[in-house]
């Protein structure tokens, strides 16, 4: 079976890289690309040694031109993941418009620049492929201080259903995958430093926990691999269930399934005892 050839942004640090490395160990051929050069070195030089072969390119992924010339210039290419993000907590009324366009053209815009020219590609070559877009729950229930993030993996989304529906006769997958919180460094150092902050967020996740970069990547390596050829214009989370939400009973110290409920009883009298 000839190996795959699957471009991984922003794939050198975090769970980019956590994907890169469950695919090359896999037997997938892997071209990361990022602007860090030294980064892009680091990873290649750790993830060699598995099945699959590993390249690098040091491209901004805001640059179209750049990124199509990338895409057409692969030997061969089968596969894509939009993982390329920039983000930052920060209240929006103090938000500049440079911050907030640098966000959208990084996640947004770098994701229409790949994906169009991976589909061109494709399309041109009358071949198969997939691709998955790495976005983020609160790309559909918004949050606060992240509000440039939040709009960029919403479009990221659309686009995802969008160009699913458009490219599936083409036999080109499109897919979004929304991690939870995973531990990177940058993660740790600019969300977990204030106090309290890592119990606050484990209280909102119901599996107790956070993720790991691995975790992320065994779903990542399902929906790009025949496993999931059926599959396309899905979200998946995988978060731990964070994005379920918090209803008005999680304030109830007690499960309330454990205590008598009389408006139940008075609703439904066979609710506290049926006939035998």
């Amino acid at each position: 079976m000839t190996a795959r050839t699957i471009v991984i942004t922003g794939g050198a640090t975090g769970i980019g890289y956590g994907i890169a490395q469950r695919l090359v160990d896999d037997g997938d051929d892997v071209v990361l690309v990022s602007r860090n050069p030294e980064k892009l070195s680091a990873a290649a030089d750790s993830l060699a040694g598995g099945r699959g072969s590993v390249s690098v390119h040091a491209v901004d992924v805001r640059d179209h031109d750049a990124v199509a010339e990338l895409i057409d210039a692969l030997p061969r290419v089968d596969g894509l993941v939009n993982n390329a993000a920039g983000n930052f907590a920060a209240k929006t009324v103090d938000m500049s418009f440079r911050a907030f366009r640098s966000v959208v053209e990084i996640s947004l815009y770098g994701t229409f620049n790949a994906s169009q020219a991976l589909a061109r590609r494709l399309i041109r070559e009358n071949r198969a492929g997939t691709i998955l877009n790495i976005v983020a729950s609160y790309g559909w229930t918004g949050a606060p201080l992240v509000a440039h993030s939040a709009a960029a993996k919403a479009g990221m989304i659309a686009f995802t259903k969008s160009v699913a529906r458009e490219w599936g006769p083409n036999n080109i997958r499109v897919n979004a995958l929304a991690p939870g919180f995973v531990p990177t460094d940058n993660a740790v150092a600019g969300i977990l430093s204030s106090p309290g902050a890592q119990e606050r967020m484990l209280d909102l996740i119901p599996l107790g926990r956070f993720g790991s970069p691995e975790e992320i990547a065994d779903v990542a390596a399902f929906l790009l691999g025949d496993g999931a050829r059926y599959v396309t214009g899905a979200v998946f989370a995988a978060d731990g269930g964070r994005s379920l939400g918090i209803s008005m009973h999680d304030a109830v110290s007690e499960h309330p399934a454990s205590k008598p409920n009389p408006l139940a009883e008075q609703l439904i009298p066979s609710a506290a005892g049926r006939e035998s």
